[in-house]
């Protein structure tokens, strides 16, 4: 008799666990490669901004080399964050600008990057600076006195002056 008892508790948990596993299937938890991939790319945003917040406070310098660290411009700050993580971007803003696909602003995901008409050489439409979209309406870049700063995307001249965004990852 005892047998028999251990038998059925047996076949019962793997009934149970069999159609529990089913439904967790079937509900897509553990079979959706895309937002898998996704969220591979958000976390990799992650880590390009968390390596970029180790340069706070590195002085602005316009036309930078991108082979230092002490200082930067906008584009070699993220031409040098992105290149420890596998991505090679272009030297400048513009050619930045031209790089991975179109994200629209509501979309934005830590890592993409934002792009700017701001400063004496913008017209409205020029792209003249870029920065790394953090999440949370925040922005990692260097500019003037501040150099490496985190600003508000959705005020000021920030929100004034946004143009775009693209997402290379």
């Amino acid at each position: 008799m005892k047998l028999h008892n251990l038998f059925q508790k047996v076949l019962t948990v793997g009934i149970v666990s069999t159609i529990g596993f089913s439904t967790l299937l079937a509900s897509g938890a553990g079979a959706a490669p895309a937002q898998a991939a996704e969220s591979v790319a958000v976390s990799k945003g992650s880590q390009i901004v968390n390596y970029g917040k180790t340069f706070m406070g590195r002085p602005y310098q316009f036309g930078a080399s991108t082979s230092t660290t002490r200082v930067f411009d906008c584009s070699s700050f993220t031409k040098r964050i992105f290149s420890k993580y596998g991505i090679n971007l272009p030297r400048t803003s513009v050619a930045q600008s031209k790089v991975g696909r179109a994200v629209s602003k509501s979309n934005l995901k830590a890592g993409d990057l934002v792009f700017f008409s701001s400063g004496s050489r913008a017209n409205g439409h020029n792209v003249t600076h870029v920065a790394v979209y953090m999440g949370n309406g925040k922005i990692l870049h260097t500019y003037g006195k501040p150099g490496v700063t985190i600003s508000n995307l959705n005020s000021g001249n920030w929100k004034r002056t946004y143009l775009k965004a693209r997402r290379v990852l």
